[in-house]
């Protein structure tokens, strides 16, 4: 059964802010971790046991939350590389 995807304000505005090629690979990303949020690519943080994250082509992650219960992905960032893990 496929997951619902949703963005928390920080990351739809991360989101928007992205170059339109960039904004295409993370919605391919989306659309798989719909499919299933465990994926082979995806890794848990080290030190946050709730978060995962994947990279999405070479510079950007997507970090985000699995909510088994509601079959959810909460996506939490959507950032460059050098840039993702700060402030989490």
């Amino acid at each position: 059964m496929a997951h619902r995807i949703e963005l928390t304000p920080k990351a739809a505005d991360e989101f928007r802010a992205l170059a339109r090629p960039a904004q295409a690979r993370v919605l391919r990303w989306l659309d798989l971790l719909a499919e299933d949020p465990r994926r082979p690519g995806t890794k848990q943080l080290v030190g946050r046991p709730a978060l995962r994250r994947v990279h999405a082509g070479k510079d950007y992650v997507i970090v985000y939350a699995v909510v088994e219960k509601r079959l959810l992905v909460l996506v939490v960032r959507v950032a460059h590389r050098k840039d993702v893990y700060r402030g989490l």
